[in-house]
């Protein structure tokens, strides 16, 4: 379905428009000083500097006319037949740093995109709702999609061409961003109802795509069966996890593995979550010096990452280490809890309540030279480093242990930043540590406490990754709900304050009092943006966790009024299922409702779920009559593929026991 361009260069006619004027008095004190320092820079502030998302403040300073999304920037397309090119990213996204710096820093790109388009920016983490419908159409052009997302709308919003990065001049037979922005222009000028006729058609895909015909269908275990199956024949029976590089912890699969064992006693199901959690907690993908998971392993072994941080991934993972802990009473899969909660503790927990979204995977290499960054410096180790630091004796233990080579051990190099550097993985147990250095287990494991304390010391004073630190209500629910649990496996009362802490914070910050309606987005002051079909269905599931856990009515009627609401604004009473929006944006082309349980679950997995343990404590038929319709709205596409939706299964488990 992609729009065929033939790549050729065309001059730029005219003058080219400058970023918007911005008007310093209707700025904070901050932001204020930002921009009269920046200015003493030669650089001047566009459009985003009003808005509070880390993401478009990034791209503030940016040469682009850049405009947030919105009707300011599509009644200029219109007015002036223009075509929008829409970017869409996040603050954390590696790529989206190297296309910035590319890209949207450079003068003369610059000044294409501002004669010939009108240039959107948009955090996909604050508007889920516009990136999921883009999303869909550049999988539908390209075959796959990805961030940054780079894509030409039509004024009237449709989509006719699709990318992820682009370089900025033409690379290995791919055609560099100038080389597409002068080749659309000619098109755009000279064949405009070639490119309508593909935007109609993307935009006809995108109808059928979100609105699929479905036939109400019953289905019952044979479809967690299927699940399993598939889950058993792309296991990787040597390192664990499901399938070949790159790896991702994807912990939905994991739970519904314990769903799958604790139900049918199936032994494989929970060998193979707790072989899986062991090789990631044992990998380069665990920071085994400060904690936390990074995002995904680049190869099978788990052992170089992608290191940015998300919270989803640390409130998932959280839950299933200690769902493993409660069902092997194992003491190392609550060790690991703990661990990655307290990184959240340190990292990212807001001071009165609720949790930062996330933590960049680049940083600079020093602070002489704050511009000059990449992925993962700050993590990064040489042997001669970890010599120098600690004593021989702890050295050569620790080094044993965590894998440290003399010219480095990354397996693969993307960035060439990891020559002669090691990423600490776990390559020895503390018992073949013990017998190789002849010490007991426990003086092993006070050796490498102090070593690691000490790298950490260290390692604090390097540049540090950039901080996203908007508060997410989807993301902070599932927070809360790690949380909670936490306290009711571990007892530490500390959890149970963490969770009731945040979750007052976000009734307070997130709910408008005037209409009763949750808010997407919190940051410096601000809730902005309504929630979504995620935000109540998140925020919800750690309300029912925070209630089982502490046996407090308050938080099970916040839950039940929440859920009330929900399926006020987004149920289909026709057909089952929730919408992901309300419907009330018309500047969203179409209103879907996703079910793929990915990095993160899909709403209506965790709406159904929240259905069934609602009627489970209250016995109101309502909960589970919703929860059956709907299942039997997503039935076609359970049997096809159950191990897309893994969650939304153990709902179904739920509901037919």
């Amino acid at each position: 379905m992609a729009f065929l361009l033939l790549f050729a260069y065309v001059s730029v006619m005219g003058a080219c428009e400058s970023p918007g004027q911005v008007v310093d008095d209707s700025l904070d004190a901050e932001t204020r000083a930002l921009v009269a320092e920046k200015r003493k820079e030669g650089l001047q502030p566009n459009r985003l500097i009003y808005e509070k998302s880390p993401y478009l403040l990034q791209h503030a300073f940016n040469p682009v006319d850049w405009y947030p999304w919105g009707e300011e920037a599509f009644e200029k397309a219109r007015q002036e037949n223009k075509p929008i090119f829409l970017s869409v990213g996040y603050s954390t996204c590696y790529w989206c740093h190297v296309m910035e710096r590319e890209v949207f820093e450079s003068d003369s790109l610059a000044a294409l995109l501002n004669a010939y388009m009108v240039s959107v920016k948009v955090d996909r983490e604050e508007r889920p709702d516009v990136d999921r419908v883009y999303m869909m159409a550049l999988q539908a052009m390209n075959g796959g999609g990805g961030w940054p997302m780079s894509l030409l709308l039509t004024p009237d919003l449709k989509p006719f061409f699709g990318a992820t990065y682009i370089p900025p001049d033409s690379r290995n037979g791919r055609p560099g961003f100038g080389q597409i922005i002068r080749r659309v222009q000619e098109v755009w000028t000279q064949q405009p109802e070639q490119v309508q006729a593909q935007a109609d058609k993307v935009a006809q895909y995108l109808d059928r795509a979100s609105a699929p015909q479905t036939v109400p269908t019953d289905v019952g275990a044979e479809v967690l069966d299927s699940a399993f199956v598939w889950y058993e024949t792309n296991y990787d029976s040597t390192y664990g996890g499901f399938g070949q590089a790159p790896k991702f912890p994807r912990p939905v699969s994991l739970d519904f593995l314990l769903s799958y064992y604790e139900r049918t006693g199936r032994r494989k199901a929970l060998d193979m979550t707790l072989v899986t959690l062991r090789q990631m907690a044992r990998g380069g993908m665990y920071d085994h010096v400060g904690e936390g998971f990074h995002r995904y392993s680049t190869d099978a072994q788990w052992r170089v990452p992608h290191f940015e941080k998300m919270l989803y991934d640390q409130a998932q993972l959280v839950n299933v280490y200690l769902r493993a802990y409660q069902i092997t009473k194992e003491q190392r899969y609550a060790d690991v809890a703990r661990n990655v909660l307290a990184y959240v503790d340190r990292m990212m927990r807001h001071p009165e309540g609720g949790f930062y979204s996330a933590e960049d995977a680049e940083s600079a290499f020093d602070a002489a030279h704050p511009d000059e960054k990449e992925e993962g410096v700050c993590y990064l180790w040489t042997r001669a480093e970890i010599d120098d630091l600690l004593a021989p004796q702890a050295a050569a233990v620790f080094a044993y242990v965590y894998g440290v080579e003399e010219d480095g051990n990354a397996l693969q190099d993307p960035h060439q930043v990891f020559v002669g550097k090691n990423i600490l993985y776990q390559a020895h147990s503390f018992e073949e540590a013990a017998a190789r250095f002849d010490h007991s287990e426990q003086e092993i494991v006070s050796i490498l406490k102090e070593a690691r304390e000490a790298l950490f010391t260290i390692r604090e004073k390097r540049p540090k990754p950039h901080h996203d630190d908007k508060i997410l209500l989807s993301w902070n629910g599932l927070m809360i709900a790690a949380y909670a649990n936490a306290y009711a496996a571990l007892g530490d009362a500390a959890y149970r304050e963490a969770a009731e802490t945040s979750a007052t914070f976000l009734l307070e910050t997130l709910g408008d009092p005037a209409t009763g309606r949750l808010k997407r987005r919190y940051r410096n002051g601000e809730a902005r943006f309504d929630a979504h079909l995620e935000d109540y269905a998140f925020f919800v599931h750690g309300l029912i966790d925070l209630y089982r856990a502490t046996d407090e009515q308050r938080w099970l009627d916040h839950a039940v009024r929440l859920t009330a609401d929900q399926i006020a604004r987004f149920y289909d009473e026709a057909q089952g299922g929730f919408f992901d929006t309300t419907g009330e944006d018309a500047t969203l082309l179409v209103r879907s409702k996703e079910a793929y349980d990915g990095a993160e679950p899909s709403g209506n997995s965790v709406a159904l779920l929240n259905l069934a343990r609602l009627y489970e404590i209250t016995g109101e038929e309502v909960y589970k009559q919703k929860a059956d319709q709907s299942l039997a709205y997503f039935g076609q596409r359970l049997q096809r593929t159950p191990s897309a939706m893994p969650l939304m299964l153990v709902a179904l488990d739920r509901l037919r026991r």
